[in-house]
C-alpha cells in the first residue's frame, strides 16, 4: 500500500519516527512530508533514511513531477500525525499553502489525522469546529490519548501510541469484506488449569484479554473464528465458534481437530508446560503427622510444535494447495542464562512456526493489564520494532502479519 505520512509541527514528531517503521515493516512503501515547522523537530534525514524516499515539504522541489498532485492522486492512505491545531485549521480551511495541504486538497483514498496538542487547544471552540468539519467530509480524527504533555501539564491532547494510530489508518484503509474474508481463524485463548485433586490445579496468570481482542482483529477482517477456550477471565466475542478445553491434553486434541479446517492458527493459550503424573479423586488432606505432600510433575505436550509438525500432513491429505499460517506465543521473563529476546529467537528456531509474538512478562506486566508490549519475530529473520498499545492494537498487528503471510 501507497503510504503519505504527514508530520505537524509538535514535540510529539518524533513519535512518527516509530509510527513511520510500522508502516514500513509491514511492506508499505511510505512517502513522509513534514511541515517546515516539524522538521524543526526531527530533520529530514531521518525520514529519508526510514522511509527509502527524499522527503521534502515544499511545492517547488521537482516541479516537473507536480508533487502535490502526483502525491495525492498515489496515495492509497494518508495519514497525519502529529496533526497540530494549525494543520487542523488549514485542512479544514481548504488551505493548500504547502506540499501536505497541497497533497490533502488531492487525496483521493482515506485520510487519518492523530491530533497532538496541548488540553487547552484541543478543547477550544476552534479546533472542536475543525474536527466536526474534516468528519463531516469523511476524514477520520483519532480522538487524543490523555496523560502527560510537553511541560508539566497533563490532560488529553496527548498523541496516541504509535501502535494505536498504526490500527486506526489500517482499518480506515481497509476495503470492504476485510483481508481474511472466508478465511478461518482458529486462536487458543486463556490459561490452561492442570487439576491436582477435585478442588485444586495448577494454572497461571493469564486473563484472555489478548487472545479476545485477537478474536476481534480476525472477525473485523472478514475471517471465521474458531476459539479454543482455557479459563479467561473475560467473554469471547459474539460470531464467534467455541470449544472449551480445561487442561493442556485437551487443548492440544482440541487445536490439532480443529487444522484441517484452518487458515491461520494462532496459539496465544497460556498452555502449562507441566501437569501432575497423578490426579486424585479425593481432596488432599493436611496429614495429622505434619508432613507434606509431594507433588510429581510431568510435560505436557508442545501443542505448538506438534502443530507445525502435523501442518505438512493436513495440507497433502487433503489437497489444499494453499497455505497454513501459524503464529506463536512466547511469553519470557528472561533469566541468567538470557534475555527475554534470545529466548524467544530459540524458542522460534525450535518450534518452526511462521513467526512469534513475544511477551516480555512478569508480575505486574503483561498479565490482566490492558496495554501490551511486543516484538514480531518471523521465521525469515524479520524482527519488527517493539510494537507498544491497547492489546486490540497488538491484535491488529498480529493478524495483519498472518493476513498478510497467507496472501503470500
Amino acid at each position: 500500500m501507497r503510504v503519505v505520512l504527514g508530520v505537524g509541527g509538535g514535540i510529539a514528531a518524533y513519535k512518527a519516527a516509530s509510527l513511520l517503521r510500522l508502516f514500513t515493516e509491514s511492506g508499505h512503501d511510505v512517502t513522509v512530508i513534514p511541515t517546515e515547522a516539524a522538521t524543526r523537530f526531527v530533520g529530514t534525514a531521518t525520514w529519508e533514511a526510514l522511509s527509502g524516499h527524499p522527503v521534502s515539504n515544499s511545492v517547488w522541489d521537482d516541479v516537473d513531477k507536480v508533487n502535490h498532485v502526483r502525491l495525492g492522486h498515489e496515495a492509497d492512505l494518508i495519514v497525519i500525525a502529529p496533526a497540530t491545531a494549525d494543520v487542523l485549521a488549514r485542512a479544514a480551511a481548504g488551505l493548500a499553502d504547502d506540499l501536505l495541504t497541497g497533497t490533502l486538497l488531492m487525496a483521493r483514498g482515506p485520510v487519518v489525522m492523530a491530533p497532538a496538542m496541548h488540553t487547552e487547544m484541543w478543547q477550544h471552540a476552534a479546533t472542536r469546529a475543525n474536527v466536526e468539519v474534516l468528519r463531516s467530509r469523511g476524514i477520520t480524527v483519532i480522538e487524543p490519548a490523555s496523560g502527560r504533555l510537553t511541560g508539566a501539564d497533563s490532560g488529553p491532547g496527548r498523541l496516541p501510541e504509535p501502535a494505536d494510530i498504526y490500527t486506526a489508518a489500517i482499518e480506515a484503509a481497509r476495503p470492504p469484506g476485510g483481508a481474511l474474508q472466508g478465511k478461518r481463524v482458529t486462536i487458543s485463548v486463556g490459561g490452561t488449569r492442570e487439576a491436582l485433586d477435585p478442588v485444586r490445579f495448577l494454572g497461571n496468570r493469564s486473563s484472555g484479554k489478548q487472545g479476545m481482542a485477537l478474536a476481534e482483529a480476525a472477525l473485523a477482517q472478514g475471517a471465521r473464528v474458531t476459539l479454543v477456550l482455557a479459563h479467561a477471565e473475560v467473554a469471547p466475542p459474539r460470531g464467534c465458534e467455541v470449544v472449551r478445553v480445561e487442561s493442556a491434553l485437551q487443548l492440544r486434541d482440541a487445536v490439532l481437530a480443529a487444522l484441517p479446517a484452518t487458515d491461520v492458527l494462532v496459539m496465544a493459550a497460556a498452555v502449562a508446560d507441566f501437569r501432575p503424573a497423578e490426579t486424585v479423586t479425593t481432596k488432599i488432606k493436611k496429614n495429622d503427622d505434619g508432613t507434606d505432600p509431594v507433588l510429581t510433575l510431568v510435560r505436557n505436550p508442545d501443542v505448538l510444535r506438534e502443530a507445525v509438525l502435523a501442518r505438512d500432513e493436513v495440507l497433502a491429505r487433503d489437497g489444499r494447495d494453499g497455505p497454513l499460517v501459524i503464529a506463536g506465543f512466547a511469553a519470557e521473563t528472561g533469566d541468567a542464562t538470557a534475555d527475554p529476546l534470545t529466548h524467544a529467537r530459540a524458542k522460534l528456531a525450535r518450534k518452526g512456526c511462521d513467526f512469534l509474538v513475544l511477551n516480555v512478562v512478569g508480575s505486574d506486566l503483561v498479565f490482566g493489564e490492558d496495554s501490551n508490549e511486543v516484538t514480531l519475530l518471523g521465521a525469515d529473520g524479520s524482527e519488527s520494532a517493539p510494537l507498544h498499545g491497547s492489546k486490540r492494537a497488538v491484535a491488529d498487528a498480529v493478524i495483519t502479519r498472518a493476513a498478510d503471510l497467507l496472501s503470500r
